[in-house]
């Protein structure tokens, strides 16, 4: 082979790799033939840190090394195979607690074998701006909306329809923020489209990303509507349009209405890690925009079937079970 060949090749290559510095380390970012930071993969958020930083913290916006260890150790032996399976933010606020797992309550639920393990970082909340980690206030009709979103959190209602889009196996929305329960996605990637399937119900996200405009502001969807671009080696989609009757925020429904205009970021900044950044913008929700940062981290293994279907066959039981506690009282 020509020596002049072997170093076009050789220079063709190294082009395509940049090297960042991580944690001491310099890693190679990979890129596909069309020069971008390659985002393909399955990636899972297993993260234990909380969306908002709990009060015992409220001065401190991250932990020591031997806070974290403390809470790894203690979480290893509270949260065994055995242990009342625990889901979201209540595991990190059970340990803040020192108590024991409760589950799902009275009922109980499986037991904590059947999720993944959960990961520990150094800060207390997921979200970074504002720089207290809490929720900015919310408007007055965002106050209402939550607090009547609360009060039928749970209850079954008169009828299907009355349930939730997720027990009705519909769609489940994002940002999902519910760690560690099928929370995996896989990113397909091309120069002309970036595609994000969720493991929860299959929902699959197909974002362009040659600069056309959103679409009208009378064509709502559940999942809104998505445009992508990149700066630099972040990737930015921009999503509007979400449906009144839809399920922005997942089964943190409460965060946010049709009125959200969305704005992810999703960057690699090492081999097993893609950082997520979400801010929500929602006038009639929140007195000003807030914005999380959630640490993916490369899957061990593939999507799996949701074998969740629509309509869910489950419903004439719980709504058969409605009925008779209704009528107990």
């Amino acid at each position: 082979m020509p020596r002049s060949f072997v170093g076009a090749a050789f220079a063709f290559a190294f082009a395509s790799l940049t090297w960042v510095h991580v944690e001491g380390q310099r890693w190679v970012v990979s890129r596909t033939a069309d020069g971008r930071p390659d985002l393909e993969g399955v990636w899972e958020n297993n993260s234990a840190t909380p969306l908002e930083r709990p009060r015992q913290l409220a001065d401190k916006p991250r932990l020591s090394d031997e806070e974290l260890a403390s809470f790894q150790r203690r979480a290893a032996t509270l949260f065994g195979p055995d242990a009342e399976a625990t889901f979201g933010d209540a595991l990190y606020l059970t340990l803040l607690a020192d108590t024991r797992p409760t589950g799902l309550g009275a009922t109980g639920s499986y037991s904590q074998n059947w999720l993944p393990d959960r990961y520990f970082e150094h800060r207390t909340s997921l979200i970074v701006d504002p720089a207290d980690g809490k929720l900015p206030p919310p408007t007055p009709a965002g106050a209402r909306i939550r607090a009547a979103a609360l009060g039928r959190f749970g209850r079954v209602g008169a009828s299907a329809q009355d349930l939730s889009l997720q027990d009705r196996c519909i769609h489940y929305g994002f940002p999902d923020l519910f760690a560690a329960y099928m929370a995996v996605y896989r990113i397909v990637q091309t120069p002309e489209y970036v595609a994000i399937q969720m493991e929860k119900i299959h929902d699959a996200r197909i974002i362009p990303l040659d600069g056309r405009p959103h679409v009208a502001s009378a064509m709502r969807n559940y999942m809104g509507d998505s445009r992508g671009k990149w700066e630099g080696d972040t990737l930015v989609v921009e999503t509007t349009n979400f449906h009144p009757k839809g399920n922005p925020m997942g089964g943190y429904s409460t965060l946010s209405d049709e009125n959200l205009r969305l704005v992810e970021r999703f960057r690699r900044v090492a081999d097993d890690t893609l950082e997520y950044t979400f801010t929500v913008d929602n006038p009639t929700m929140w007195t000003k925009p807030w914005t999380a940062v959630i640490n993916w981290k490369r899957s061990r293994g593939e999507l799996h079937e949701y074998a969740c279907h629509e309509g869910n066959y489950s419903l004439p039981g719980m709504l058969s079970a409605a009925r008779a506690e209704e009528a107990r009282k």
